[in-house]
C-alpha cells in the first residue's frame, strides 16, 4: 500500500507554522493525523539585580531606626480596612485612579480639605474614558488611600471623608 501522506500537505502545514506565532499545529483527515510542533526558545528574563548589602549597613541601621518608627502611623492607616467606613468614597468601577485632571494640575483634594457633596475627589480611567468620582457627602478629607496611577477595583475605598 502506498504512503497516504501527501508531502504537499506537510509542506503547507510547515509553512503555516513557520509564518505564524503558533507553536503547535495539528491536521487530521480520515486517513492520517499530522502534528507539527515548534520548539520555542524563550530568552530568560533577568530578575532585577540587587547589590549585596554592605557589611557596614547593620551598624548604621540602629541609628536610622528612629526615623522609620516615626513613620509607623502612616502605614498603619494604610493597613486599616476602610471598606466599611461610612465616610469612604469607593471606586465605582475597575480602572486606574488619577488624583488630578493632568500631571500639571493640583490634586482635586488633599488631606485636610473640606469638600461639598458632589465635589470631584479623583478620576477613574476605564477603557480610555475618565470618569469623575464625586464626594457622597460634605466633610473633611482625612485620608487618601490611593496614588495617581494605582489600579483600583470596584468598591475599593479611595478617599475618607469625615
Amino acid at each position: 500500500m502506498a504512503n497516504p501522506l501527501d508531502t504537499k500537505v506537510i509542506s503547507k502545514l510547515a509553512e503555516i507554522l513557520d509564518k505564524s506565532n503558533l507553536t503547535e499545529l495539528e491536521y487530521e483527515d480520515e486517513t492520517c493525523r499530522i502534528c507539527l510542533t515548534r520548539e520555542v526558545n524563550v530568552a530568560p528574563v533577568a530578575a532585577p539585580a540587587f547589590a549585596p548589602m554592605p557589611q557596614a549597613l547593620p551598624v548604621a541601621a540602629p541609628a536610622a531606626a528612629p526615623a522609620p518608627a516615626a513613620e509607623t502611623p502612616a502605614p498603619a492607616a494604610a493597613d486599616q480596612d476602610f471598606s466599611k467606613h461610612p465616610g469612604a468614597v469607593k471606586s465605582p468601577m475597575v480602572g486606574v485612579v488619577y488624583l488630578s485632571a493632568d500631571p500639571n494640575s493640583p490634586n482635586y483634594v488633599k488631606v485636610g480639605d473640606s469638600v461639598a457633596e458632589g465635589d470631584t475627589v479623583c478620576l477613574i480611567e476605564a477603557m480610555k474614558t475618565f470618569n469623575p468620582v464625586k464626594a457622597h457627602k460634605a466633610g473633611k478629607v482625612t485620608n487618601i488611600l490611593v496614588d495617581t496611577g494605582d489600579p483600583v477595583e470596584y468598591g475599593e475605598p479611595l478617599v475618607i471623608i469625615e
